[in-house]
């Protein structure tokens, strides 16, 4: 029988290798990346050749998703390497159309993960669904009437929610709010939290809001006006925080720094934000989730104290450099399309995530650590030179290279960057005529 001992020696063997296994990944082809893939168990035979087969989709599956289908419209999908979150090794599919995120996200993790660490956390559970009356005619008895009957509207609560229940989740309680309206009117909202489990819970929070509906307009004399979900998910946040212990004090402050100026101006904490959403966003896609409704969601956070903020805070701590990111990220890796959609169902399984809480810790860690790139990069080189140098290949795509070419006009890009700090289509144009003349090689 295996000791404690053995099987924490072998589970870092396994840890080793799967990262070992990564190591030099973007050098390799496509094909070699699926071979890779497949022979760290990530993926099965099956599975490698649904994407060997440039990942056909059926056609009548779209008819399932939306209304008026006429096809798909197509992202990349890459996988960002040396992720390693609670000190479990990751590798995470982004579903992304710019060219720097998955190399500065996977090249950032590297750094984090030699030096440092990732850590992330869920702070409360419910998500929740507003039922709303507009204008109350007796707003306080509306009140402790609603409070006095808590009990029932919860056991009629999650009658409807039946099958959250029997998973272990459903209704927790309802809180009612007083809002004050320019008519000089009172506004009364009551919050009905409810524990989603692994899914979104969307359909399911608005399916009791409008149970709910006749009940508390028995109950209270009123009329409820409103009844749908809430995106600011306040009483379920996600934390994400890294570590970079020992760092060279220049390097810290500057990103210290940057992370201040997003803090205080909201002009920078809008660029700011919208580069953890490159990451956040890509991991959403992938897995087929509602990024949309994280997007509203995570803004809204940031604007909770009546002025937009940044999503992120990095602080030096003695030798060390702190980010946190803490925000709603309400996901689901049940139902909906995380089920349906043939790349979804794989994505979360490269992921290896065992819940919609797990997923969304993942999503937060991504976008924290693109942050961190960003502002390493703003706060040094400046951002044009390195997303530049990754884009030179796109340029020489839009020149019109041949595979053959490409590698060799990239290059050559590349060094002009260097030399002339900028690079353009003509640049790309230019390097490819004098190569087709002979003129260089």
């Amino acid at each position: 029988m295996e000791t404690q001992k053995e099987n924490l020696n072998r589970n870092l063997h396994i840890a080793k290798d799967a990262s070992s296994s990564l190591e030099g990944f973007s050098k390799l082809s496509r094909e070699e990346r699926y071979q890779r893939l497949f022979q760290m168990g990530l993926i099965s035979e099956v599975e490698l050749q649904f994407l060997q087969k440039e990942m056909p989709m059926d056609p009548g599956l779209a008819d399932h998703f939306i209304e008026n289908a006429i096809g798909y419209y197509k992202l990349p999908v890459g996988v960002a390497v040396h992720f390693k979150i609670n000190g479990k090794e990751k590798v995470i599919p982004m579903a992304v159309e710019e060219t720097s995120i998955i190399a500065a996200a996977s090249k950032t993790a590297k750094w984090v993960k030699t030096h440092g660490e990732i850590l992330t956390r869920t702070i409360g559970k419910e998500i929740i669904g507003q039922i709303q009356i507009a204008k109350a005619l007796k707003p306080e008895m509306t009140v402790e009437r609603i409070l006095a009957h808590r009990e029932r509207l919860i056991e009629k609560a999650n009658q409807i929610a039946h099958g959250m229940v029997k998973r272990g989740g459903g209704v927790k309680d309802i809180i009612p709010r007083k809002l004050d309206r320019p008519d000089g009117a009172t506004m009364i909202v009551f919050h009905v939290l409810m524990d989603p489990c692994d899914a979104m819970g969307a359909n399911v929070i608005n399916q009791v809001c409008e149970g709910l509906k006749p009940l508390i307009e028995e109950l209270t004399e009123e009329t409820v006006t409103m009844c749908i979900l809430s995106n600011l998910v306040d009483t379920k946040l996600t934390e994400a925080k890294v570590v970079i212990r020992n760092i060279d004090p220049e390097v810290g402050k500057g990103i210290e720094e940057a992370s201040l100026f997003s803090q205080v101006d909201p002009y920078r904490a809008a660029t700011n934000n919208k580069g953890v959403m490159n990451g956040v966003d890509a991991v959403l896609l992938a897995t087929g989730n509602d990024w949309r409704a994280v997007e509203a969601g995570m803004h809204a956070f940031c604007a909770r104290d009546g002025r937009y903020g940044s999503l992120t805070k990095w602080q030096m701590q003695g030798n060390d450099l702190i980010g946190i990111l803490r925000a709603p990220i309400v996901v689901g890796t049940v139902g909906g399309v995380t089920q349906l959609h043939p790349m979804a169902k794989l994505a979360l399984k490269i992921m290896k995530v065992n819940s919609a809480e797990e997923l969304a810790q993942v999503a937060a860690a991504v976008g924290l650590v693109q942050n961190l790139g960003a502002l390493k990069a703003l706060s040094s080189v400046g951002i044009v030179q390195g997303h530049m140098r990754l884009h030179a290949g796109n340029l020489a795509l839009q020149a019109g290279a041949t595979p053959q070419e490409m590698p060799i006009v990239q290059n050559i890009l590349q060094k002009l960057l260097d030399s002339q700090k900028k690079i353009s289509v003509q640049d790309a144009q230019d390097v490819l005529e004098k190569l087709r003349d002979k003129t260089i090689f």
